[in-house]
């Protein structure tokens, strides 16, 4: 009697080929040297992260994104249980390797789905995140597409593209009309019920022409968003405008002409005491004015120079460094065909002397930048071989990014901390509280975390490729969000120097 061929093994070997095909290929993670600094390793990661997340790259790639993140998170952990070294070393290298495939992704999801990623970025510039449960609808459709490009299907994710573009276009458009125009509808009301019609009626008419037009412009170029977004932002600002100048001139109403001169002497001397520039009140106000305006002039000039002379130096460390790299690596050649046990010792000995004076300098500069602030005005702690200045009198208007007045001084104070750490790499990262919806505070802390980085670029602080701003919104908690104690805390912005 014959024996039936057993073909199970070969039925076995062919599903686990099978099933290791479909896995694809295996993500290549290229070791790093075991740091001797695990914390600095940790922070030079988190900082790349961090600059993936301002282009994007945690929603054009989520899931390899979010890999990062963990193994970040996982090395940190290990770091602060005094871990094993090799460990840590290990999830430090995976999350690099995640953190490259991510910015891969992300690359082809740009070229993939264009318009649904431009859609998108002018829907949330709208302000349209405050529509929650449509925004977060299109935001899931927005990720299935970013997830079927990861999953190597992006025939799938272009077929749906225009859907979720169209989708993100037409709640760009409500947004304007809703939020933006709203508002400046609100203002004029505001302005009417305040006598602008009495007070400023020529500004009055003005505003309400350029309302009419912004309308009439919207309904007849529903695609032109870039213009509306444009036209929308002048017509708020315009109301704006209008309704301090009509409460001002109510003010002025009130006054004697006495009055109105003393108040007008006492802005431009103010401002020309602040400027440095003479005291000027027994001339003209044109002179006054004049004097302000040149003593400004003046002023911007010098911080020009200040800021050019800086390049200068910048381009002559980064000269030095050069040579001084060169010269190390001669050395390291001359060190090659020397391999005494002294000069290896001395090697050592430099380099564990350059460390510990590095560590010194950084923490006389600490000590020096930290000695700057106030305990109301921010806290401050090493991370590292970093510096985060948590700015607690960093206030903003409620559901706004725009920076008052009021912060200057404190915004003056982390401009001269910036500049103690010549070269340093910044990054501006916001945080909010739980309250209200999670894409909101997203959008929020990220829009006054670049209000805070354009208002160091415009003073020229720092140059734009050594500063990032980014926003967590409520991910990110020091203290419960259950008190008013808690939100406070959490609503915060965070001023990381790397020098």
């Amino acid at each position: 009697m014959k024996t039936k061929p057993n073909y199970w093994p070969i039925v076995l070997l062919m599903i686990t080929l099978l099933i290791a095909g479909c896995g694809g290929p295996k993500l290549k993670v290229e070791p790093i040297p075991v740091p001797e600094n695990p914390t600095e390793e940790a922070a030079k990661l988190e900082n790349s992260i961090t600059r993936a997340r301002q282009q994007q790259v945690n929603i054009l790639s989520p899931t390899w994104f979010s890999k990062a993140e963990t193994s970040l998170r996982e090395a940190t952990e290990l770091i602060a249980g005094k871990g094993e070294i090799g460990q840590i070393s290990n999830h430090l290298s995976k999350g690099y390797a995640e953190l490259e495939k991510a910015e891969e992704m992300a690359a082809l999801a740009r070229t993939a789905i264009p318009a649904a990623i431009k859609s998108r970025d002018l829907a949330r510039t709208a302000g349209a995140t405050v529509f929650e449960t449509d925004y977060i609808a299109l935001e899931s459709d927005f990720l299935r597409l970013t997830r079927a490009i990861e999953n190597n299907n992006v025939s799938s994710a272009q077929r749906n593209e225009q859907k979720v573009a169209d989708g993100f276009r037409a709640l760009e458009i409500r947004a304007i009309k809703e939020n933006t125009l709203g508002d400046v509808r609100k203002t004029l009301t505001r302005a009417e019920a305040e006598k602008a019609e009495k007070l400023a009626p020529k500004l009055l008419a003005e505003n309400r022409q350029g309302l009419l037009r912004l309308e009439n412009y919207i309904a007849a170029n529903p695609y032109a968003t870039k213009e509306m977004q444009e036209m929308a932002s002048d017509a708020l600002f315009n109301a704006k405008r209008l309704l301090q100048l009509t409460r001002q001139s109510a003010q002025f109403q009130q006054m004697i002409p006495i009055d109105i001169s003393l108040w007008t002497e006492d802005l431009i001397a103010g401002i020309a005491r602040n400027l440095g520039a003479p005291d000027m009140r027994d001339q003209p106000f044109d002179t006054q004015k004049s004097n302000i305006l040149g003593a400004a002039t003046a002023l911007t000039k010098d911080r020009n120079f200040l800021s050019d002379q800086s390049s200068n130096q910048v381009h002559e460390i980064a000269l030095l460094k050069m040579r001084l790299i060169e010269q190390a690596e001669r050395l390291e050649q001359t060190a090659a065909t020397k391999s005494t046990e002294q000069e290896q010792l001395a090697a050592e000995k430099k380099a564990a002397e350059e460390r510990l004076a590095a560590e010194q300098k950084f923490n006389a500069l600490y000590s020096q930048v930290q000695a700057m602030f106030s305990s109301a005005e921010a806290e401050s702690y090493k991370q590292g071989q970093q510096m985060v200045i948590r700015l607690r009198g960093m206030n903003f208007p409620v559901g706004e990014s725009v920076i008052m007045p009021g912060n200057y001084p404190l915004l003056s104070k982390v401009q001269n901390a910036i500049r103690t750490f010549e070269g340093a790499e910044v990054i501006i990262e916001g945080h909010t509280d739980s309250s209200g919806s999670e894409e909101l505070n997203l959008h929020l802390s990220q829009k006054r975390a670049e209000a805070v980085q354009d208002y160091l670029l415009a003073n020229r602080v720092i140059a734009s490729d050594k500063i990032t701003a980014a926003g967590y919104g409520p991910s990110r908690p020091l203290a419960p969000n259950s008190t008013a104690e808690g939100r406070a805390q959490n609503r915060r912005i965070d001023v990381i120097i790397t020098p």
